[in-house]
C-alpha cells in the first residue's frame, strides 16, 4: 500500500529524521501539536496496530519511550503525549510529543502551518538530546 511514509522511508519525500534502525524510523511531523512532535513508523507495511507482530509493537513503544523522555527533557514538558494512529495515512504510526495538557489530544491543537525553521530547530534539538541520552547510534545526521 503506497503512502507518504513509504516515500519518506525510500528517500522520495523529505523528512527530518530523528531515529532510524532496521525496524523503524522516526521523524518530525509537518503538522505538530507542539515543537518536537515526532512520528514513529515501522518499516513493515501494516495498517492497524493490532495487525502488527507483538515484537514490532514492543520495539515501536520502546522507541516512543526513548523519544518521549528526550522530548520531556528538551522542552521541559510535564509529560509526553502518545497516540497510535493509522487513519490519515493508512500505515501504523505512533505520535509522540512534549505535552502540557490533555487538550492537546484534540485535533484542534494541530499546527497545520508550522514554519520550516521551527521544524528544523525542533529536529536539531531532539537529535542532540537523543545523542546526550547515549542513543547516537540510532540518530541520523541532520
Amino acid at each position: 500500500m503506497p503512502n507518504i511514509f513509504a516515500d519518506i522511508m525510500a528517500g522520495r519525500a523529505p523528512a527530518r529524521f530523528v531515529w532510524t534502525d532496521d525496524l523503524a524510523v522516526a521523524f518530525l511531523t509537518i503538522e505538530p501539536r507542539n515543537p518536537g512532535h515526532t512520528l514513529i513508523v515501522p518499516r513493515l507495511e501494516v495498517d492497524g496496530w493490532l495487525d502488527a507482530p507483538e515484537e514490532l509493537i514492543a520495539h515501536l513503544m520502546a522507541i516512543a519511550h526513548k523519544i518521549g523522555l528526550a522530548q520531556r527533557e528538551e522542552w521541559g514538558s510535564d509529560r509526553a503525549g502518545l497516540m497510535i494512529e493509522g487513519y490519515m495515512v493508512p500505515q501504523l504510526h505512533i505520535h509522540v510529543w512534549p505535552s502540557w495538557s490533555p487538550y492537546e489530544f484534540h485535533p484542534v491543537g494541530i499546527d497545520r502551518n508550522a514554519k520550516p525553521e521551527a521544524l528544523e530547530d525542533a529536529a536539531v534539538r531532539l537529535r542532540a538530546r537523543l545523542r546526550l541520552r547515549g542513543l547516537g547510534e540510532f540518530v541520523p545526521e541532520g
